[in-house]
């Protein structure tokens, strides 16, 4: 970790602005804005010069650690690799808890894709995904398989837009599998993109019930924006099995 004591050429403002990320693991330009007394674009500058050093990560709307921020950018090949044997566990207590014949969304990431390689092993599933690499993962001979298509959204194969929130906002789904980027210390379910925050939104709420499947990793951890509380969903399924 940083020591903002200790590194040069920073401004008094800068070391505390720097403090504040890696004490919370992501804040707003608005909030440090509000504290300092200062405009936004005047906190801007200074995330963006500590950006410039590698001592944090530039966000839409604030800025996080390096660690955090690097997991977040990774590209899809690199997620994969990490925590893979985690992902795998979190995926097959998923599928293993989802009934036969059931409809079923499937959110994009690699946990998820852990668990549909499990759910496509069996027959009769209805499968309604935003994530084209998800949808891959199911023979259409075996399963019902409804990409539910807007603009394409990364590398990871999701798409986003008003399209999709008008598409599932008509469903009405059995289970809705979902992940996220971080579960804060006051139990929010959060993620940096906001058009998947949206979707990830309207898929719960298209849904009689909701799971969020996350590796431990994931808790204590800070990101843009809630997508619920944990409250909202029916189980919490990580790689810990719990009584």
């Amino acid at each position: 970790m940083t020591d903002t004591q200790t590194t040069p050429n920073l401004s008094p403002r800068q070391a505390v602005v720097l403090s504040r990320v890696l004490g919370s693991g992501f804040v707003t330009i608005e909030a440090l804005a509000e504290e300092f007394g200062v405009s936004a674009q005047t906190v801007r500058r200074d995330i963006i010069t500590l950006s410039e050093k590698g001592l944090l990560q530039r966000f839409h709307g604030g800025a996080g650690p390096v660690g955090a921020a690097e997991s977040a950018r990774l590209d899809h090949a690199a997620k994969r690799d990490v925590a893979k044997p985690e992902k795998h566990l979190v995926g097959a207590r998923a599928a293993a808890i989802i009934p036969d014949g059931a409809s079923v969304f499937l959110d994009v990431g690699t946990t998820i894709e852990c668990c549909a390689a499990r759910l496509a092993q069996r027959k009769g599933f209805r499968i309604f995904t935003t994530s084209i690499r998800t949808a891959l993962l199911f023979d259409p001979e075996a399963h019902e398989v409804n990409v539910i298509g807007g603009r394409l959204s990364g590398r990871d194969g999701s798409l986003t837009g008003e399209e999709v929130i008008l598409r599932l906002n008509d469903l009405r789904i059995d289970v809705a599998l979902i992940a996220c980027s971080a579960v804060d210390d006051t139990e929010r379910v959060m993620d940096f993109n906001t058009s998947k925050i949206a979707v990830k939104k309207a898929a719960m709420n298209a849904a009689a019930a909701s799971y969020l499947l996350c590796t431990t990793s994931k808790f204590g951890r800070t990101a843009l924006a809630t997508i619920a509380p944990m409250s909202r969903f029916q189980s919490i399924i990580t790689e810990v099995e719990t009584s």
